[in-house]
């Protein structure tokens, strides 16, 4: 009986993703048919090209093009994603143990997300003189909400009896924190790097086009768009896209594995 319930389960989760993969893939195959009808028709006054347009300049400009554009741009969204997000879960731990602290860390988190990059960018070019400074700023602003939000979140949500009995055992604060929030907190601190990881890539590309280095997606998207070449752009723009993605993904990986350990752990205080 047991065996027969197990393949019965089996084939539900089958069929179940079937379906998931299977309505993804309509979606896919929708978007490119619009896609193409609008560039071939000339929607928007001839500002969609078609997909094959776009495909062929990808081509035509080669992968040396792209990596000695993107390359920079990757590295300082990574610089950003990191500097952010160890000052966003520094922070969390901090109010964690001083909550005193909490206020003035929430309202700094909520001013580096409702501050429009463009409004900080000439603030940060006049404090900061190195261009990938300035570009890597903003990038870490772009994640640092989403991440201390997040990681505050999961520290706060391990069941009270774990907190509880490691105060039994003599722990105090920072033993609850290093022994049952930290752990608890895995869940929601990766759900908010996964935000973070395109967030990053999204600041790196706007403090390319406001800060203007030699290389980088930023010029080269500025380049296209002063030459009147539509499928540059929108090969540039998908691309950054597609890093962003990339990077989501791989975030979501790594979660896939670390959060594991937490199982159980979380709940109501």
């Amino acid at each position: 009986m047991s065996t027969l319930t197990a393949a019965t389960q089996f084939s539900g989760r089958a069929q179940l993703a079937g379906k998931r993969w299977g309505a993804g893939a309509v979606g896919i195959v929708a978007v490119l048919l619009l896609w193409s009808a609008a560039g071939h028709f000339e929607w928007f006054k001839g500002t969609i090209p078609t997909p094959w347009a776009v495909v062929q300049t990808i081509g035509d400009q080669g992968w040396t093009y792209y990596a000695n554009n993107f390359g920079p741009t990757i590295e300082l969204s990574l610089r950003g994603f990191m500097w952010g997000n160890v000052l966003a879960i520094g922070l969390a731990l901090m109010v964690v143990i001083i909550p005193l602290i909490e206020g003035v860390a929430t309202q700094l988190a909520i001013i580096s997300y409702c501050t429009p990059i463009i409004a900080v960018a000439p603030i940060v070019q006049v404090a900061f003189a190195e261009v990938q400074t300035m570009i890597i700023f903003l990038a870490a602003i772009s994640v640092f909400f989403t991440t201390m939000i997040g990681t505050l979140a999961g520290l706060r949500s391990p069941h009270q009896a774990s907190l509880d009995l490691v105060k039994v055992y003599g722990g105090g604060t920072i033993a609850q924190l290093v022994r049952v929030r930290v752990v608890s907190a895995l869940p929601s601190t990766f759900a908010a790097l996964k935000i973070a990881a395109p967030a990053a890539v999204l600041g790196a590309v706007l403090g390319e086009f406001l800060a203007m280095p030699e290389r980088g997606a930023g010029p080269a998207l500025i380049v296209a768009q002063q030459r009147g070449d539509i499928p540059a752009v929108w090969a540039i723009a998908l691309l950054a896209g597609a890093v962003a993605g990339v990077g989501y993904a791989i975030v979501a990986v790594i979660s896939t594995y670390v959060t594991r350990y937490s199982t159980g752990m979380a709940g109501t205080r």
